[in-house]
Parts: C-alpha cells; structure tokens; sequence
C-alpha cells in the first residue's frame, strides 16, 4: 500500500513540475502570433528622472533634476519636478510629465480647499492620503512616482509613493531611472539628524550622481528645503552639466570635401501675370 501510494504522489508530481525564476515559454508563442497578425504587444513606457529627499534635524530636503525626455530626445533641459502641495508639503515627480503636474495639481487644490474648510494646517499624511487613494483606482496606468515631502505639528515626514497607490516612509529617498546612483551616495553618507546645510550638500550630490550616472537625467539641481518656519525653494541650486565654449570654430573652404559627381537642373524661367481690377 505505501509503495502504491508513493507511485502515484510521484506520478503527480511529475504532471505538475514547480520551477523557481520567470517563465519564458511563451516567448515564441508571442513571436509567432505578433508577425502572423502583424501587431504590435504594448510595451513599458521608458521614462527618466532623478529625484530624492532626505530628513534632517529641523525639516525635509527635496531634490530633482531638470531634464525631461521624449524618448530618446531631451524635450525640455528646464522642467521643473518639485511640485507645489501645500505651504508646507512640496511633492517630486517622476514618470509621465503630465501624470505627475497633473496629479500633484489636483491633490493641491483639495488640499487648499481642506484647509479653507477646517482652518488648520495641512498635514502631510492628509497628501499622502489624497495621492495614494488616487493612484489606487487607476491601478498603476497613472504614471506618477512621487517623494512627497512636509513638516506639520508633528514633525517632518518623507514617504515614497508609487504609481499603483503603495507608500512607504523612510529616512532618505530617491526614485526615477536615477535612483540607483543617488541612493548609493545616500547609502554612503547618511545619517541622523544631519544640520540643514549638510543636508542640502548631500541631496545635491545624489542628484548630481544621478545625472552624471543616468542619460535621462540631467541640466540642474532643483532643491526645496521644508522647516518648520519656512519653505525655500531653491531653482536652480547648481548648473550641473553646464555647456562648455567652443575650443574652435567648425567652417570649412570649399573644396575641403571631395565632390564624387555633380548634376546641374537649368529651372524654366517662371512668369508671374498680374491682372488689374478696374472698379
């Protein structure tokens, strides 16, 4: 009986084989299908940014770059990513351009009117709220991924809100196709209640990381410095990369290039008739 019962355990096993990693099965199947209906599969869209914050002893550092993209064209070298909330909230945005203006515009002003409503100061949790609820119904097609950033009655708060509407809240952040060369600086240097101007230098140099690191970031350092008496916001902070002068001058004589074959076209001469109107 044991010996039975171990064949056919056996024999299920083998019907249903668990593999760890990602599956690729289907990857001649799509093939196939894409060319023989001749249709194209969506793809991810690809965009690029450098963002980040940091908390420190009296407030919240935010930073981005000022480089927005178009594929593989840089559309716009001063776009600025550091969005208004609240006089004390300022959100970053990376993704589609339009996604994030758009989102941190509309939570703006329903923060303004919650505050109209019960006179008090916006709480940043209150933002966090607004923004994760928002991208949630939309399930990630929304294509906003934001530092949000404040100080209230409680303290200063960074959170991390992605694109599906998840948040998390941590000491030091970044996002965007960056990320991953300013968080190595963060890693680097960070630590607890960090001065304001140290602070400022260390969200700068993560920033720069990023740019110096990631072809979809670049041009300036933005920088928004949160306490709980003011909010300054810094544009530009530092021209990263900028332009440098020209070493020579690019003219060239005729004939410098060899001309392989020439053609000459003689145009008809072109008459132009004008009629008087007599009245």
């Amino acid at each position: 009986m044991g010996i039975e019962n171990f064949s056919t355990m056996e024999s299920l096993d083998g019907q249903e084989t668990h593999r760890g990693g990602f599956s690729f099965e289907n990857v001649h199947r799509n093939a196939y299908i894409s060319q023989q209906a001749n249709v194209s599969f969506p793809k991810a869209r690809k965009t690029g940014t450098t963002i980040a914050g940091v908390v420190f002893k009296d407030g919240v550092v935010l930073g981005a770059d000022t480089r927005a993209t178009s594929g593989n064209i840089v559309a716009d070298k001063n776009c600025a990513k550091i969005h208004y909330m609240a006089p004390n909230l300022y959100c970053c945005g990376a993704g589609t351009a339009a996604d994030t203006e758009n989102v941190t515009d509309m939570v703006s002003g329903q923060l303004q009117l919650h505050r109209l409503s019960t006179g008090r100061q916006s709480r940043v949790i209150t933002g966090l709220r607004m923004l994760t609820q928002h991208l949630f119904r939309y399930q990630g097609h929304i294509g906003a991924a934001l530092v949000l950033g404040g100080v209230d009655f409680s303290g200063p708060h960074l959170y991390c809100v992605y694109p599906h509407g998840s948040s998390s809240i941590l000491p030091f952040v970044t996002m965007g196709s960056g990320s991953l060369a300013a968080m190595s600086v963060f890693e680097d240097r960070f630590r607890p209640d960090m001065e304001r101007e140290e602070a400022m230098e260390l969200v700068k140099d993560a920033i720069r990381s990023g740019i110096f690191n990631d072809l979809g970031s670049g041009s300036s350092v933005d920088l928004c410095v949160i306490t709980k008496d003011k909010t300054d916001y810094l544009r530009p902070y530092e021209v990263a990369s900028e332009r440098d002068q020209k070493d020579m001058e690019f003219t060239y004589e005729r004939g410098t290039t060899t001309v392989l074959s020439e053609k000459r076209v003689t145009l008809a001469d072109v008459v132009v008739e004008t009629v008087a109107q007599v009245s």
